[in-house]
């Protein structure tokens, strides 16, 4: 999990209404135009969110005490804390609405940006998760489930209508990395290519920039999906040893294990986690440890290297 937390933002401690439960969450998007700049510059996604909060404390009507939001999901993989755990939406439509939901939006709109990225949807994704382990129950819904908007858009919905699947987790299916080709003969149809080549007519379509899938040419080249790209192993951080741990250290692998921490639901963090090494982190691995089923001594709050195996903390 990328979390870019409210210390990292320069904002304070939420002053929203405290709430420790939820049937679930709920998943919006901006519902007004988003830059496709926020695709290739991460730096412009700070700034959306930055902007997003401003609007909501302007606004008098609504009378928002924080960013409406718990958190948001940028293209590029990072969670972005905003009520953050804990807090009630001011999201969902209604104050019977927000108090049934936790809320996560991904930087998506109306036009412009519309489509999710996979980042943007395993970043979703890892808020849910982080908001399940902290009150939130098993319901995931879009916002329109209840109240009457098109949020969270049709691309976003149609994802959460599946269950909100993480991408490449198997519930759906991942883009083709390569792609051969087969010419068009006599008799065939778009539906019998796809069956003796093991793929979906959506997909050829798709592939082909197809108008008409009904209308094929003899001779006509045709793309097929090649075979998916197998995941890349996630590159974790060694164990460091107990003695890195000690007498103020700075380090990115600190910030790491701290995020990891926060997903565990172990977090005793005020601010951060940041990459020095405080009695913050020190408390909340001891939380880890005791979640383990290690107690006395053996939970100090210090890694060992079998607590920090199970962590798998990834490299920064």
């Amino acid at each position: 999990m990328k979390l870019v937390t409210r210390s990292d933002l320069g904002w304070p401690a939420s002053a929203a209404p405290a709430q420790t439960s939820t049937k679930g969450v709920k998943v919006h998007y901006e519902g007004t135009a988003v830059s496709v700049k926020l695709s290739t510059d991460h730096d412009a996604c700070i700034a959306e969110w930055k902007a997003i909060r401003k609007s909501h404390l302007a606004n008098k009507v609504e009378n928002y005490s924080d960013v409406a939001y718990n958190y948001a999901a940028c293209p590029h993989g990072y969670l972005l804390e905003g009520r953050g755990i804990g807090h009630r939406t001011g999201a969902n439509g209604n104050q019977a609405l927000n108090q049934a939901h936790y809320a996560i939006v991904g930087l998506v709109g109306s036009s412009g940006l519309t489509e999710p990225t996979d980042a943007m949807l395993s970043a979703i994704r890892d808020g849910i998760e982080l908001l399940r382990e902290n009150g939130a129950g098993p319901e995931i819904k879009g916002h329109r489930d209840g109240y009457a908007t098109a949020c969270p858009g049709g691309p976003l919905y149609a994802w959460v209508q599946k269950g909100a699947p993480r991408p490449g987790s198997g519930s759906t299916p991942p883009p083709p990395a390569s792609a051969t080709t087969y010419t068009v003969k006599k008799g065939d149809t778009l539906s019998s290519i796809a069956t003796a080549h093991k793929a979906t007519v959506a997909a050829l379509v798709k592939l082909n920039a197809l108008n008409d899938p009904n209308k094929l040419s003899v001779g006509q080249k045709l793309k097929l999906p090649g075979k998916a790209a197998a995941p890349a192993a996630q590159q974790l951080e060694p164990f460091p040893g107990a003695g890195f741990f000690h007498g103020g250290r700075h380090s990115p692998i600190i910030s790491a294990m701290g995020r990891r921490l926060v997903a565990e639901g172990c977090g005793k963090y005020s601010t951060g986690p940041g990459p020095n090494w405080t009695n913050a982190d020190k408390a909340s691995y001891a939380a880890y440890q005791r979640k383990l089923g290690y107690s006395g001594s053996a939970a100090d709050g210090i890694p060992g290297k079998a607590s920090w195996d199970k962590l798998r903390v990834p490299k920064s």
